[in-house]
């Protein structure tokens, strides 16, 4: 019985034995599985940079960056799908890529103003228009020293004289005169002045009364080349810019934003509180309501920390906050974009989550300011004193 358990165990042993080589993987098999290994280590390291590099949901691809021929401090502009500079001696366009378009000679001590397709630049009492192309339309010294000059669609406003006695001549955009206004300024001091209306054949003018026991702005409307169309006292709060929409004067101040008609009749229904914000850019799309944005006041002084964003539209009243404060931010074709040291955020107007992308500079280079967007899309930043020109991701 011992002999017949014993050849039964050796029967059972030389079973097992030949089960566990029949198991037992090749070498292909073993090589396999190493491949699939690495294969399941290398997609978790891609997500886990692409978890840290796309904070907060979301991908986009990176935007290129061109260096521009300008420094930080020659008040870099954009100008429809140019970019204007100024060196102290001439006026440069470049296309929005950096290349070099055309250079006007303005002398020392010269300002300038961009409109939609005209510039006005200005140094004492000699006053010019260039074209788009860089054409000089005019060129003429005014009555008197020049304060400021905006360009619209078909004319250009030119504000000259004394701070508190000045006069404003319109000109349509070869120089010829159209309309003078000096009586309804008269002891007040001229702050902005700009164009609306579907031809641009209306103005406005803020202006700030300073000798009364109380400071006041006025906001005037006008018909070029006829009348006075209205003329409204705003208070104490300091307004500083107008938008037009919708046939519609939108007037933001410190405390308040307006709504009036071009007769100056406000809308009182209209009417937003926006203490503690301040508009910081705007879109007005062919058709609805203007998109515009405002950052915090405390937070938009010479060295921006922007941390949080509202925008307004028709009724709608939004808050964003930022994964990370900006230089900067803007609206365009219906995105919010912001520009951090490092990173570029992105969110569509209707989502509350931003997308995130590197900025394409050099290594260890950080965004320092933002100084607008060309039409075309290209955001004009500096890091330091270099000027760069990045294409925004859609």
């Amino acid at each position: 019985m011992a002999r017949g358990r014993n050849r039964q165990s050796d029967q059972l042993i030389r079973s097992r034995s030949r089960n566990a080589a029949e198991n037992r993987p090749t070498q292909e098999q073993r090589r396999a599985r190493q491949i699939r290994s690495w294969i399941i280590l290398v997609a978790l390291a891609v997500a886990v940079l692409l978890g840290m590099r796309f904070l907060r949901g979301g991908t986009s691809r990176d935007s290129g960056a061109t260096r521009l021929p300008c420094y930080a401090n020659q008040s870099v502009t954009p100008f429809g799908d140019s970019i204007l500079y100024y060196d102290g001696a001439s006026l440069h366009c470049l296309s929005s890529a950096g290349t070099i378009r055309w250079s006007f000679p303005a002398g020392a001590g010269a300002s300038f103003y961009a409109g939609p397709k005209h510039i006005a630049i200005w140094n004492g009492m000699q006053m010019y228009l260039v074209d788009q192309n860089g054409n000089s339309t005019y060129n003429e010294n005014m009555e008197g020293v020049v304060q400021f000059v905006r360009v619209g669609e078909r004319y250009c406003a030119v504000t000259v004289g004394a701070d508190t006695e000045p006069k404003l001549i319109v000109k349509d955009l070869q120089g010829a005169q159209v309309d003078v206004e000096q009586e309804a300024f008269s002891g007040l001091l001229l702050l902005d002045t700009g164009f609306f209306g579907d031809q641009g054949d209306y103005l406005w003018t803020l202006s700030l009364d300073v000798f009364g026991t109380a400071p006041n702005t006025i906001l005037n409307t006008f018909q070029v080349g006829k009348m006075n169309t209205g003329e409204v006292s705003l208070g104490e709060s300091l307004a500083y810019k107008v938008i037009y929409e919708n046939a519609r004067l939108r007037v933001f101040n410190t405390q308040q934003c307006y709504t009036y008609d071009y007769k100056c009749v406000q809308d009182t229904n209209a009417t937003m509180l926006v203490y503690g914000w301040k508009l910081i850019d705007y879109e007005i799309p062919d058709r609805g309501a203007a998109k515009m944005l405002l950052a915090p006041t405390s937070q938009t002084g010479s060295a921006q920390t922007i941390t949080e964003l509202r925008v307004l539209e028709g009724s709608s009243d939004k808050r964003y906050t930022l994964p990370d404060a900006c230089v900067g931010a803007c609206i365009w074709r219906g995105n919010i974009y912001a520009f951090g040291s490092e990173y570029l955020f992105r969110a569509d107007m209707n989502s509350q989550r931003f997308f995130v992308s590197g900025m394409p500079v050099p290594e260890n280079t950080a965004i320092t300011a933002f100084y607008g967007i060309t039409s075309d899309g290209r955001a004009l930043v500096a890091s330091g004193d270099t000027v760069y020109s990045l294409s925004l991701p859609r």
